[in-house]
């Protein structure tokens, strides 16, 4: 772990933050977390119950969703030092998914999208929220809680989750897309069993997304999956192939893997990978520059003698659309047995810096490069 930095060496060692973006005062060293060599992992926000999903606002405030709680938080000045947290929305279910439009708060929730006007500048006495759409699609509570983002198209993408470990269950397992008032819902993405984490090519444009592999096939089988959509209409396999290569032992017969989009890369078995980011600051060497950070929030039911997989923030390495390696970038969440925490969300801040978020801890973390 690299010493404790004052804010202004931290500026001047960089080097590489974005023109015109302030200096991030130093937070509380994350010290039980592993970055590599040059880097530094701190705790940036405390007491953000559950923390969840992320969006930065123009103003600098940090919303963050929430999986249990049925809250959304805004965290004012959440990159300049002494950090505010409010409860912006309280009462919601299972509000994971934030996004912001045009100065628009949305939130999804298990079967609701929701649009919160001017948020920023409402802070203190949100408006209430109007609801964009009333029946997204929802059969009992396993994999109903929603990611949410918005395209370069300037329209909100959805996944919907299998409802089963695995089933054919008409309607879900898809990625969603609809303009940004509800209008024109439609299916982009299909054969995608559990996909919390979503992402477009800084340069492509191209849709990628991470996926939860299906469980009870055993310890080491099948993997989760870091996927590209070239194009709309495409499918990913489930539930008939996991992983481009494994026919379901229940489902096989409904398709063939051979029909199904493989993944770029396959991921460890387990690890449940969420949040996916391509790097687009300036801050870290440009060794990073357009790769792939994963968010992999940990697995419930390997066997004790297999261990546990994930807790960590992993990086894919690409060459054009071909992932060329995959390994740790941040570990220490898992300590041997002992889990310390479980990375959620990812989020490039307008200095460089990567924040990841920790349900189980209740904290956003920032990571950051000192040379």
């Amino acid at each position: 772990m690299t010493r404790l930095l004052p804010a202004l060496m931290m500026v001047v060692l960089a080097g590489g933050c974005a023109a015109g973006a302030p200096a991030v005062p130093a937070g509380k060293p994350a010290e039980f977390l592993r970055v590599p060599p040059g880097f530094r992992a701190e705790i940036l926000v405390e007491n953000v119950p559950n923390a969840r999903s992320m969006a930065l606002g123009a103003g600098g405030t940090l919303f963050v969703g929430t999986r249990s709680g049925g809250t959304v938080y805004a965290v004012r000045n959440a990159l300049g030092g002494n950090p505010s947290v409010l409860r912006f929305a309280e009462g919601l279910t299972m509000p994971n998914g934030v996004a912001l439009h045009e100065g628009a708060l949305y939130v999804a929730e298990q079967k609701r999208l929701l649009r919160y006007p001017a948020a920023e500048a409402s802070l203190d006495r949100p408006p209430p929220p109007e609801i964009i759409d009333a029946a997204l699609p929802f059969k009992g509570a396993l994999h109903s809680w929603k990611y949410l983002a918005v395209g370069p198209d300037g329209k909100l993408y959805v996944p919907v989750g299998a409802p089963c470990n695995v089933c054919v269950e008409p309607g879900f397992g898809v990625i969603l897309r609809m303009n940004p008032d509800g209008t024109g819902r439609e299916v982009v993405a299909t054969g995608v069993r559990n996909s919390v984490g979503l992402t477009w090519h800084p340069t492509t444009k191209e849709l990628w997304f991470t996926d939860n592999g299906r469980d009870m096939m055993g310890d080491d089988v099948p993997a989760c999956e870091l996927n590209r959509a070239s194009r709309a209409g495409l499918d990913f396999g489930f539930p008939y192939c996991h992983g481009g290569t494994i026919a379901d032992p229940e489902f096989g017969s409904a398709g063939s893997c051979g029909n199904a989009v493989a993944p770029v890369q396959a991921l460890g078995p387990h690890v449940a990978p969420l949040a996916v980011k391509f790097y687009t600051g300036r801050m870290f060497p440009a060794e990073y520059r357009g790769q792939v950070f994963i968010a992999e929030h940990g697995s419930w039911n390997r066997s004790k003698a297999a261990g546990k997989t994930g807790y960590r923030v992993s990086l894919v390495r690409l060459k054009g659309n071909e992932a060329v390696s995959y390994e740790p970038f941040i570990e220490g969440w898992l300590q041997g047995d002992e889990v310390l925490g479980r990375p959620v969300d990812l989020l490039v801040a307008p200095d460089g810096s990567l924040l990841v978020s920790d349900d189980q801890r209740g904290v956003i973390y920032r990571i950051s490069y000192t040379g």
